[in-house]
């Protein structure tokens, strides 16, 4: 099979095309025959030397849709032919889905939406189990006010529309006019221009002074202390990035919680991973419904031209999901 292989870590010229055994079954597992993958900011990491990556050389890429090939025999309720979506690779111990095939451990894969392609399938898997796992942790209700930092980004469009799809208000912070019209139109009440509007100005206007019950940041690091400005007393903050040195106080000023969600972890611990399947049902059951769709970037890619793919996500130029077409849809 063809596959990209990442001979070094660094940039994106490290990745070459080459021709490789197809992967074999092993129990608990599924070969799948990869029609769509997604790169997503991890995968960059994982490419530039973050730790929790395959031994080079290796295939990267964790985000996948394709059909099933074949089933390990204690597998239960995949068959062939099957069409199915999932994030099953591209960290230590799985394959990659930058192939024509992957092995995927059965618990981490789900049915495909009936409604949705291939690539927007694709798109789905990671930033929804992410988006997710974040609004679970805080206890969402459909009562709360939800401030979501990032909200036309990977997770944050998908925390949108989840966090709509259970009935509370929505503010979403965005950087442009445009950015903002794609905002509400995914369901956004209030839109944010963060380079415009200082915290405490949008928290007057959105919440007369009280604050968020929930906020759910997906750019974190030094924004984490907006979070904490934003939220109100007894209120929950989620967060995708927690790599930063942080002043708790204001955590303890409002008795507030603060949740670290990092979705790789069932793969790279073994543990947890039927929750990853089962929120992929979730999420494919609400695409079928309407009330969930990705976004995509336009620009096209394929697996020969994979290196650009990352390229133009590392750019910050990419307008939604960056999609790969592994193979054409039959």
């Amino acid at each position: 099979m063809r596959a990209q292989i990442l001979t070094g870590h660094g940039g994106p010229e490290n990745f070459k095309l080459t021709d490789v055994a197809k992967p074999a079954l092993k129990p608990g597992t599924v070969l799948l025959r990869i029609h769509a993958a997604s790169v997503n900011p991890i995968d960059i990491k994982i490419r530039e030397g973050l730790p929790i990556g395959p031994d080079l050389p290796a295939i990267l890429g964790a985000d996948l849709a394709g059909t099933v090939e074949a089933v390990a025999p204690d597998v239960q309720g995949f068959r062939p032919g099957d069409q199915v979506f999932g994030c099953a690779g591209g960290v230590r111990g799985h394959g990659g889905t930058l192939a024509d095939y992957i092995v995927a451990d059965a618990r981490l894969v789900a049915h495909k939406p009936r409604t949705l392609s291939m690539r927007e399938a694709a798109a789905l898997p990671l930033v929804s189990i992410t988006a997710w796992e974040g609004l679970e942790r805080t206890a969402l209700a459909a009562a709360d006010h939800v401030l979501i930092h990032g909200g036309t980004g990977g997770v944050g469009h998908v925390a949108v529309q989840l966090a709509k799809a259970r009935g509370a208000r929505v503010a979403a912070s965005v950087s442009s006019a445009e950015a903002a019209a794609i905002a509400r139109d995914l369901g956004a009440d209030d839109t944010i221009n963060f380079r415009e509007e200082e915290v405490a100005s949008y928290v007057r206007r959105l919440t007369g002074g009280r604050g968020f019950d929930l906020v759910f940041d997906t750019v974190g690091g030094a924004n984490l202390a907006n979070s904490f400005a934003a939220a109100a007393s007894h209120g929950r903050i989620a967060t995708t990035n927690a790599r930063t040195t942080a002043d708790l106080a204001p955590l303890h000023a409002k008795a507030l919680s603060l949740h670290v969600v990092f979705m790789l972890l069932p793969m790279l611990e073994g543990t947890g991973r039927e929750a990853h399947g089962d929120i992929l049902r979730r999420v494919a059951a609400l695409a079928d419904e309407g009330r969930l769709r990705p976004l995509i970037d336009p620009a096209r890619f394929t697996l020969e031209t994979a290196a650009d793919a990352h390229r133009h996500l590392g750019s910050g130029k990419a307008r939604g999901k960056v999609v790969i077409d592994i193979q054409p849809e039959t």
